[in-house]
């Protein structure tokens, strides 16, 4: 499927979409360099120009540019929603650009639950800077003061004169505004840009607060929705990419007669990456199963899965924090009346998406493009610039809809795959991974352990609590793909990774009188090109801490003897926090009682509720996780939860719904099921099988939701923070059903029939 050469102003005064230009690929013209900086008379794309953010096309339609993407929870629709009540335009009047690098300014990525958060922030205040002056044009043209004016649906109207108007198709339809906008400037990404107008206030929105459905549910359900495993570009050749059989490996010698009846096929190897090319993609599978490679001899990295928690509480820290530290904890643990202490362990986990990573690149002499499914298309840019050597504005970055990734999957790594293989070949290259090169290679949720300990007087009160984190880094790999040391392919040609230590200590409001959190990191298995490297991971490193801290609270409230909602409640002085908690605790009529259940243990079929409570940047969620045990298979069935949500101003509040199901769902698999699977010096977890997941008879049968809407509080995500609130919910569930308390992720139906046995 071809494509003729169009630029953004094209894109204009079409009044079309660039949904065009990622939905039908096709060759990569020689215009290409030709970016949006160097049109016409259009301002450069850079987040000081109102031009970047918001276009009018002559039909007083408006195209907002979103320099973000969407994951499948509908943050485009509701960046349509806000451009469309600051804009007083209807909202499907309002066409959404997001994810090509050609088209849109860096927002950083979708990440952290900052799709809203901080990519709202800037549409909101572009649109309301395009009406300001839009409806001075109006004023001019109308001869009239502006306080005269009116706007509805992009027409504005002379008030008590309905015959006096001009739309904005007449003002400035497919023009530009040529106007700058004040922005700050963080981490390299422009998260803030202002202009003269003032949003407008809560009370006066119209479309905001709408549960109004995403338009792209209809092509995925019809099947007509293209993915990056679509893409199709004339001249294409389809690559595997040959992973060792032993981690740390390098190949020593390629037998290419081992390939020679299958035509057609090219062995390409740099350094330490092998990989094939092949006209037609099965051929291209066959020579990647039938070619032959001697690799260097193992270097078994990897203690046994039985000693990995064993090898992190024995390991050497390379990296300390104590970020929280009030009063004295350590005197105070001495001189309690009884301390309560209990460890807890989490595992390696995978991305696993739904689908295998795919990327399409074509290379020329002097510029690039990428079509990839990355969650960060800009950093893609940026990465495959420094690999080919390329200034970056020589390179395009085109996000089209892949598996999903919620972190940093493979996404960014087949992207790297294919620019590099292409540059070799000098045509077009689709880079396809396996399952097994995409579960057994994907970065991974880092393992850990952690330990509580809290401090009782003699009547129960908490009068110390320490809580520590030890494990491996959640940043192995970056969270993005802007720089080839933090790919595979980079590794493996010769960028020398250079992780960033980072752990996590639990976010709540716990106001103990002393109080002391802190993390330990310890090196990587393998420093370079590891299948077990780490990386972000949906709300990384939250859905662990959380599991452990929020479990040991529950432990606590337990040894006090106090029911543990009342327990929270009694500690929590933030009246936002204690709302949240008192909202999910109403809802799911919660009668207040120490755990566990009396009458939770009898039988086959026990029955129990658990609490648990986080903030994540802002955003405050607690839950109430309802489960059956079956005490002769050991099966966890987490059968409902009641979630409170407090996220500040919501947008939309189905999508939001939807979206804190999605976590709960994801986590619950997490919980009962994930764990990556390794031996000495391989993965061992590379497909379905291998690494299970939740299936349709796991999911809980109903998921309750009470939205709490704060419009006086900027928005704060949603994307992860429900996420971090479940395990804990699952497993302080487990405990009141069964007396028992089970301190390791995945709590699979083995662990729970040992558990049960030990009593």
């Amino acid at each position: 499927m071809n494509h003729a050469s169009f630029t953004r102003r094209d894109v204009l005064k079409a009044g079309g979409a660039l949904v065009v230009s990622f939905m039908m690929p096709g060759p990569v013209d020689t215009a290409l360099g030709q970016t949006p900086t160097t049109i016409g008379s259009r301002p450069p794309l850079t987040p000081d120009e109102l031009d970047s953010w918001v276009a009018v096309l002559p039909d007083g339609s408006v195209t907002a540019f979103f320099g973000k993407m969407d994951m499948g929870q509908g943050v485009d629709t509701a960046i349509g929603q806000i451009v469309a009540d600051e804009l007083d335009v209807a909202f499907d009047r309002v066409q959404v650009v997001m994810g090509d690098t050609a088209f849109t300014c860096n927002q950083g990525g979708a990440s952290g639950s900052t799709g809203i958060q901080n990519g709202g922030v800037t549409l909101r205040y572009a649109a309301a800077e395009a009406r300001r002056l839009l409806v001075e044009r109006a004023a001019q043209r109308l001869a009239v003061p502006v306080e005269k004016l009116t706007v509805q649906d992009g027409v504005v109207s002379v008030i008590g004169d309905a015959r006096r108007t001009a739309s904005y198709g007449e003002l400035i339809g497919g023009g530009h505004f040529h106007h700058k906008l004040d922005w700050n400037q963080k981490y390299g990404n422009p998260l803030l840009a202002k202009g003269q107008a003032a949003p407008k206030k809560p009370s006066d929105y119209t479309i905001v607060g709408k549960s109004i459905p995403q338009k792209i549910v209809t092509e995925k359900v019809y099947g007509t929705l293209r993915y990056v495993t679509d893409v199709k570009v004339d001249g294409m050749l389809h690559a595997r990419i040959i992973r060792p059989p032993a981690a740390g490996c390098g190949p020593v010698a390629v037998d290419e007669s081992s390939i020679a009846g299958i035509p057609g096929v090219r062995i390409v190897r740099e350094k330490e990456l092998v990989a094939v090319v092949a006209e037609h993609e099965w051929d291209a599978v066959r020579a990647a199963t039938t070619l032959k490679v001697t690799w260097a001899p193992p270097r078994m990295p990897f203690p046994t899965m039985e000693k990995l928690y064993d090898h992190i509480r024995e390991a050497k820290a390379i990296g300390r924090q104590v970020p929280i530290e009030r009063g004295d904890a350590a005197a105070a643990l001495k001189a309690a009346s009884r301390v309560v202490e209990a460890d807890y362990e989490w595992p390696f986990q995978s991305h696993a998406s739904m689908g295998p990573a795919c990327a399409v690149a074509d290379v020329r002499a002097d510029q690039a493009t990428v079509w990839t499914g990355s969650q960060k298309p800009h950093y893609g840019r940026d990465g495959v610039a420094k690999l080919l050597g390329l200034p970056r504005e020589r390179v395009r970055a085109i996000w089209v809809p892949g598996p999903g990734s919620y972190g940093r999957n493979d996404a960014g790594d087949a992207a790297m795959d294919a620019a590099l293989l292409s540059r070799r070949v000098g045509q077009p290259v689709r880079v396809q991974y396996m399952r097994n090169d995409s579960t057994g290679w994907d970065p991974k949720g880092p393992a850990g352990v952690y330990r509580g300990r809290a401090g009782l007087d003699a009547q129960g009160n908490v009068v110390a609590y320490e809580f520590f984190g030890k494990g491996f880094t959640r940043q192995d790999v970056a969270t993005n793909e802007s720089d080839p040391k933090d790919t595979l392919a980079g590794q493996l040609t010769g960028f020398a990774p250079k992780p960033t230590l980072i752990f996590q200590v639990p976010a709540e409001a716990y106001d103990f009188p002393n109080k002391r959190c802190g993390w330990e990191c310890i090196a990587p298995l393998l420093d370079r090109a590891s299948p077990l490297r780490t990386g972000h991971l949906r709300d990384p490193l939250g859905p662990e801490t959380h599991f452990a801290s929020e479990s040991f609270i529950d432990e606590v409230a337990h040894a006090a003897g106090a029911d543990p909602v009342a327990f929270r409640l009694k500690y929590v002085r933030d009246p936002r926090h204690a709302a949240v908690i008192k909202a999910a605790a109403e809802r799911a009529r919660w009668s207040p009682r120490p755990s566990p259940n009396p009458r939770g243990g009898q039988g086959n079929l026990m029955v129990g509720r658990g609490f648990s409570y986080t903030e994540r940047n802002g955003t405050i969620v607690a839950a109430v996780a309802e489960v059956e045990v079956d005490r002769r298979s050991g099966r966890v069935w987490a059968k409902k939860f009641t979630v409170a949500h407090d996220c500040g101003l919501i947008i939309n509040p189905k999508g939001l719904e939807l979206t804190i199901e999605g976590n709960v769902v994801m986590a619950v698999s997490r919980t009962l099921f994930e764990e990556v699977a390794f031996d000495h010096d391989q993965v061992l977890s590379v497909d379905w099988t291998s690494y299970p997941i939740l299936e349709i008879q796991d999911a809980p049968e109903q998921i309750d939701i009470v939205l709490i809407n704060r419009p006086e509080k900027a928005a704060t995500g949603a994307g992860e923070p429900a996420t971090r609130t479940v395990p804990a919910a699952i497993a302080n569930a487990i405990f009141d059903a069964t007396g028992v308390r089970i301190r390791r992720v995945p709590i699979t139906p083995a662990r729970v029939r040992a558990a049960l046995a030990r009593v």
